[in-house]
């Protein structure tokens, strides 16, 4: 059992080529130095592809979401996912079955934007706002005991840079340095006639623009017919965001880059990474990428290095027995700009560590494919279930992250189900295609190939320190 837990930083070490320094930090060159071979495109290509990608899917999955057309909302508005995904989603990718969701965009072009959280009467509800860089402005994430024994009524102002003026009264103050910001809020949900108590929920969440909001902290009665429905599953946009990305060659991603750089400036500290951009010619408002006959073969190269990049796990997730998942840095990730990249293409809108934890495995104690023609079992000690103050759940999933469409049933197993423990306290979780001999603890899976992911609703320190690990999954 091995545990990994290190950061490397993005960027390579400044080398020479030709005598003339690739990136900034390296020592200065004289103007008599031959210029430097074309080979630094590649590299600058490559690491401003991993710098943006977040941004750019973030705005791409805005664009998308936004605006009239059937499936799209109104900035400003939420919507409310009315019932569990189907046997067989597959948008979003690896589709919750433990909550209803209400998601939506926020354009604070003009005004703080507010929004009021009911109370949740004992029932457990987390939410967050991500800023358009996917990094987590606000969650309830701070508010640990009431987030897991049911929220109390409150009210958040989302506040853009710069923006002075008057909030209503006890009204907790947020600011944001992008334009634009993406709301989740998860409700756990039983299923079935347990789900209208969830949507009454959800009718009590409230957003609107600070100028329909009353004296009293009240949303004006105009935006009350803005609740919208009929998403499921994790809010992301309508379609697939991370697919529209990888189809852009290098002009439409970094002319995408460069006009969503104009409304969602980086931090301070990405200035580095900004002067990497301008010598590809990529700026706020405007991209012109390197032309020559020799320097197109190397931007490509650089965006295929780039696309790679993105979809390889970095060296500094959390490992143990096969499972991957992201340790205390998810959603606040500084410099690390390989591990938000890759945090933004697996899950989409990722809370920190204090809100979810998410591990991934899809090989056995083995090393072998998880597949739905062999049974397994996943074997929790007593004292080593997950670690969490929520509930925790196992979801199977097809190995591009659908809900298995030939299954009879959807089944996201945890210890809200009733979970069967052995006589010593232990819980051993029964992983086949077809239902176990007394069908108790059972994750069904795809008749092929799988992935399993494991969440953790409000996770003790233990399972983003790297001192607790799932078991591995041993075949029977």
């Amino acid at each position: 059992m091995t545990t990994t837990r290190r950061t490397t930083p993005f960027f390579r070490a400044c080398a020479a080529l030709a005598g003339v320094a690739l990136i900034a930090g390296c020592a200065s060159t004289p103007e008599s130095v031959a210029p430097k071979s074309n080979g630094w495109v590649k590299d600058e290509v490559s690491d401003s592809y991993v710098f943006g990608y977040p941004l750019v899917l973030m705005d791409v999955s805005r664009a998308a979401a936004t605006g009239s057309a059937p499936g799209q909302a109104a900035p400003n508005t939420l919507r409310h996912a009315q019932s569990l995904p189907p046997v067989g989603a597959s948008s979003p990718p690896e589709p919750n079955l433990d909550t209803l969701v209400s998601s939506g965009w926020l354009d604070l072009g003009k005004e703080p934007v507010l929004i009021s959280l009911p109370d949740t009467h004992g029932r457990y509800m987390d939410a967050r706002a991500l800023d358009m860089w996917t990094n987590v402005l606000w969650s309830t994430a701070a508010q640990p005991n009431e987030r897991v024994n049911g929220l109390k009524a409150q009210t958040i102002a989302f506040v853009p840079a710069g923006w002075k003026g008057t909030l209503p009264a006890r009204v907790k103050r947020i600011d944001v340095s992008t334009r634009y910001a993406w709301f989740i809020a998860r409700i756990q949900t039983h299923g079935g006639a347990d789900l209208n108590a969830v949507r009454r929920l959800q009718r009590g969440l409230r957003v609107a623009p600070l100028s329909a909001w009353d004296a009293h902290g009240k949303r004006a009665a105009q935006a009350d017919a803005q609740a919208g429905a009929g998403l499921s599953g994790d809010p992301v946009a309508t379609g697939t965001p991370a697919s529209q990305v990888a189809a852009l060659d290098a002009n439409g991603f970094f002319n995408r880059l460069a006009l969503a750089l104009e409304d969602n400036a980086p931090v301070p500290d990405d200035q580095h990474a900004l002067k990497i951009l301008g010598d590809l010619g990529v700026q706020a408002g405007d991209a012109q990428l390197p032309s020559g006959s020799k320097d197109m073969a190397m931007v490509k190269a650089g965006l295929d290095d780039g696309r790679t990049r993105v979809a390889t796990p970095p060296s500094n997730l959390l490992a143990g027995n096969g499972w991957t998942w992201v340790g205390d840095d998810a959603g606040n990730y500084g410099p690390d700009y390989a591990l938000r990249a890759y945090a933004a293409w697996t899950s989409p809108g990722l809370p920190t560590s204090r809100d979810e934890v998410r591990a991934r495995v899809a090989q056995d104690a083995d090393g072998h494919a998880l597949n739905g023609a062999n049974r397994y079992v996943i074997h929790f000690d007593a004292k080593q279930v997950p670690p969490v103050r929520g509930f925790w759940s196992i979801t199977a999933y097809t190995t591009d992250g659908a809900l298995d469409g030939d299954a009879p049933v959807r089944i996201a197993f945890g210890d809200r189900n009733g979970a069967h423990r052995n006589r010593d306290g232990s819980i051993d979780v029964h992983v086949s295609a077809d239902r176990p001999r007394g069908g108790s603890n059972w994750v069904p899976v795809p008749k092929g190939d799988f992935r399993l992911v494991l969440r953790m609703y409000a996770p003790k320190p233990q399972a983003t320190d790297g001192s607790w690990q799932p078991p591995a999954i041993e075949r029977q």
